[in-house]
């Protein structure tokens, strides 16, 4: 990658982004980097940003002109896959010669739509023409948090019979920084951890950092899903990479 490439980022105001930014600056302060967003921000020293939506496409072209590596980071609940091919379409009308994407562990073995759409989205990418490099990461301790504190108001704290490999936002961020400077190499490895927990771990984890009494309810999960969660299908396989920063660190943060 040559100083004056152009890297494009979508996604980069949310949770991923807002630490994959200063990072990728630090990494390389001579990169003109932009970042995609569908609300207008102020331009800072060597980062502009532009305005697009990919989930219709307006703008995502005029955004996409002149950029050499794309870092696609943006993500939602629901349209990935139409996202992916709205980017794809432009980044190969741009020119575009490296494609990064975050996808997730379980992408192609979790028998639910949300995983499906991944794949669809991963899809995407490979079938470019674009040279691409891809890492599936493990659920982020941030979501992680979000959905066990969503879980505490309740009277008695449901606790599936499921296991978690979370990873920090900033170790998957470090490594997105090295994969997008660095040449296209495919799927790497995934990065996960590093520890497994059970939801019953995570859960009375957390009700402990927060100061909070709750009767927790073990709970089996029905269906075709509940039976790939009990297998471990959406943890990481033996050739994965581990993140440093444990769950427990990261309530302890939080909680300071």
């Amino acid at each position: 990658m040559t100083v004056d490439t152009t890297i494009l980022i979508t996604g980069g105001t949310g949770t991923l982004g807002r630490h994959v930014l200063p990072l990728l600056r630090e990494a390389a302060p001579a990169h003109p980097v932009r970042v995609l967003s569908r609300g207008e921000h102020a331009d800072t020293d060597h980062v502009t940003y532009v305005t697009g939506d990919l989930t219709t496409g307006e703008g995502v072209a005029a955004a996409m002109a002149g950029v050499d590596t794309v870092l696609h980071l943006a993500g939602g609940a629901k349209g990935d896959d139409v996202v992916a091919a709205h980017l794809v379409a432009a980044a190969r009308e741009a020119g575009v010669r490296h494609l990064v994407h975050i996808s997730v562990i379980g992408a192609d073995r979790m028998p639910m739509a949300w995983f499906a759409t991944q794949r669809a989205a991963e899809e995407a990418i490979t079938g470019s023409g674009i040279a691409w490099t891809m890492l599936r990461a493990a659920q982020f301790h941030d979501l992680v948090h979000q959905m066990v504190a969503k879980m505490a108001k309740l009277p008695f704290v449901p606790a599936p019979g499921m296991r978690l490999e979370p990873v920090d936002v900033r170790d998957v961020a470090q490594r997105l920084v090295e994969l997008t400077l660095g040449q296209p190499a495919g799927l790497v490895a995934e990065l996960a951890g590093p520890k497994v927990y059970t939801m019953d771990d995570v859960v009375r984890s957390y009700l402990t950092a927060t100061g909070r009494r709750r009767p927790v309810l073990g709970l089996r999960m029905p269906g075709k899903a509940g039976r790939a969660y009990r297998d471990g299908v959406n943890l990481a396989s033996a050739r994965a990479a581990h993140g440093d920063r444990t769950w427990e660190s990261f309530l302890t943060e939080r909680a300071a």
